[in-house]
């Protein structure tokens, strides 16, 4: 609103200068303009009279005059000029005399010319000072362009040319037509003006601004609603510029936020049940060694291992939602560095073998024979893997079959593969399955903290690499990432 009325200030002061600053100027420039074409084009008749080698002045009654030819042609030239009106013309010799004389202007100030006639008429005193120093100046310079004024404030324009030869001043004079009045009345009807404008553009800034804020207002009572923890919130979106993108955005981060803040109500509600279980187990095993089983060794041991056991499970919890929290939060930075992700794989697989060979599964290695370098941070990457053929081995299929497979990627780098041959992953729950808590429907009831995957996703979007998840019901899923290669700066140097 302040920003249109003051737009609307500005044009009227625009208005005011162009109209009373600028319209005396740029109104002269055009008299002069109209009158130096008529002074050019009289010389230019002149000089080529001259060089036809045709009298240009003839005596009558003792005094010298221009011929009756060129009289005709100077008169027929000045009535063929339809932009000069109200003007006055003479050409006179190098002695100061007269030789033609041409006046429509009334009153001229050059001449002092005291009554306006057609061509020639009236009573002209053609000699004044006045017009004897611009024929002077005209000679000196070569031309002239000057403006007489009155103290009555009548003024005009006095432009002068001088024949190619030296011997022929042509002086052309035309009136301003009263501009300086002109200019005062603008400046007198201005403010009335600037002040009927300013009220109908604030007016209309008004109305503008109520309509243009209109949906900005929503959004903001939309705000606030979100803040207080009302994220069942809609904004009016059907607009089809900017602020209805801007709506539908806003309405596609409340869903989101809705939804983050029901994930953290599940986590903790999930959290704290698992948490309370082993608490529960651990203190009623407790209870029953000290107050039952304290000299039964065999009861006591196997209710001791129970403890143990959900000591174990409580203590990965805890450390699962620590490491969430530790990567999500930026708190541990990944420090990068290139390396062979083979190598890398070859050390982890190593530490599956015992548990396969215990269960009769088999890891299997699909990795390329030359070295794939990669520029990550190796500690992440190792965790990464983990989560991922630790989640594998949970759905290991009836083959007993999980595969950790690396493709090298045409630019450098690598996609990483972990497949498993389980029951696979329910479309509906594949946008959700790195969620934090978020277990799929065919997974309930299996051990874990749920928080793996999340870890995982979090190591990702710390390094920038894409991930994602391919599941087919029946047949498996396939989890897979793809790690960015070195720097060249790095790789020249090494």
């Amino acid at each position: 609103m302040l920003f249109l009325c003051f737009i609307s200030l500005l044009l009227a002061g625009l208005f005011w200068f162009l109209s009373t600053q600028l319209l005396e100027p740029l109104y002269n420039r055009r008299i002069s303009g109209q009158l130096s074409s008529a002074a050019d084009a009289l010389v230019e008749l002149l000089d080529r009279t001259a060089a036809d080698g045709q009298p240009l002045v003839d005596y009558r009654m003792g005094e010298p005059m221009v011929t009756d030819t060129l009289r005709v042609q100077l008169l027929a030239l000045l009535e063929s000029d339809t932009d000069l009106n109200n003007f006055c013309v003479e050409i006179a010799d190098a002695g100061q005399n007269t030789l033609f004389y041409s006046e429509t202007l009334y009153p001229c100030l050059l001449h002092n010319s005291t009554l306006a006639g057609a061509m020639g008429a009236g009573n002209v005193s053609r000699n004044t000072q006045t017009v004897q120093e611009m024929r002077r100046a005209c000679r000196e310079e070569g031309q002239l362009s000057q403006i007489l004024e009155t103290q009555t404030g009548t003024a005009q324009v006095v432009v002068g040319r001088l024949t190619n030869d030296g011997l022929y001043t042509v002086l052309v004079v035309g009136s301003r037509v009263h501009v300086a009045e002109a200019g005062q009345v603008f400046s007198s009807l201005l403010p009335g003006v600037s002040a009927l404008v300013f009220f109908f553009a604030v007016a209309a800034a008004g109305l503008f601004s109520q309509w243009f804020t209109r949906p900005l207002r929503r959004l903001g009572a939309a705000a606030r609603q979100v803040a207080e923890g009302n994220y069942d919130i809609h904004v009016d979106s059907s607009r089809p510029d900017e602020l209805g993108a801007l709506a539908r955005e806003f309405d596609h981060m409340a869903q989101e936020v809705q939804r983050a803040a029901q994930m953290q109500r599940d986590l903790l509600a999930n959290v704290s049940h698992d948490l309370r279980t082993p608490l529960t187990l651990i203190k009623g095993y407790a209870e029953t060694v000290r107050d039952i089983t304290g000299e039964d060794k065999a009861s006591r041991d196997e209710q001791m291992n129970i403890i143990i056991d959900e000591a174990d499970r409580l203590t990965a919890l805890v450390s699962s939602v620590m490491e969430l929290t530790k990567v999500s939060s930026g708190a541990e930075k990944c420090e990068r560095v290139q390396f062979d992700f083979c190598l890398l794989c070859d050390e982890v697989s190593e530490r599956y073998e015992a548990v396969c060979a215990q269960n009769g599964w088999e890891l299997r290695l699909e990795m390329p024979d030359q070295a794939v370098e990669v520029f990550a941070d190796p500690a992440m990457m190792e965790r990464a893997l983990h989560n991922l053929l630790g989640n594998a081995m949970h759905h290991i299929g009836p083959d007993g079959v999980f595969v950790l497979r690396v493709l090298p990627q045409p630019g450098g780098g690598g996609r990483v593969e972990v497949e498993d041959h389980g029951p696979g992953i329910p479309k509906a729950d594949l946008p959700y399955i790195f969620d934090r808590y978020y277990r799929s429907r065919s997974d309930s009831g299996k051990t874990g903290t749920g928080l793996g995957l999340s870890i995982t996703r979090a190591i990702f979007q710390q390094h920038g690499y894409p991930y994602g998840v391919e599941s087919e019901l029946g047949k498996g899923s396939t989890f897979w990432f793809i790690l960015s290669p070195p720097p060249k700066e790095n790789s020249e140097g090494e």
